[in-house]
């Protein structure tokens, strides 16, 4: 997959109207959340995130470049996949986030859980 499909205008991708999704970049109360900030440089963030999306067991790291990490969980039980797109913005000095269901309606949360923990786990001192 071609990284630049990934995002439109130099932004991550919209939001379907589904509740099972989130991102830094919508305008959408119910579904948007903090970026994470940089911690250090863009390379050390990138490592860190990096290093925390392989430490999980569901998640597998699908391409990434520069400015972008795009990964994949996928549900232990119905196999159903997850896409979770990075984006680091040396502007800003966060990294965006989305992280959304391909299929179905409702995720119970879930995607919205998989983004907490892993910003707990970021923003936790090394």
């Amino acid at each position: 997959m071609n990284l630049s499909d990934r995002l439109q205008n130099g932004k991550l991708l919209p939001l379907e109207d589904k509740p099972n999704n989130v991102s830094t970049q919508t305008d959408d109360t119910k579904k948007k959340l903090d970026p994470l900030p940089y911690r250090g440089s863009k390379e050390d963030s990138k490592k860190r995130l990096k290093s925390i999306l392989e430490s999980m067991d569901k998640v597998v790291i699908k391409n990434e470049n520069d400015s972008m990490i795009y990964a994949i969980e996928t549900s232990s039980f119905f196999k159903f996949k997850d896409d979770i797109d990075f984006l680091f913005s040396d502007e800003e000095q966060v990294i965006h986030f989305r992280s959304a269901s391909r299929v179905g309606h409702s995720d119970l949360g879930v995607n919205k859980k998989r983004m907490e923990t892993i910003r707990r786990l970021y923003m936790e001192e090394m």
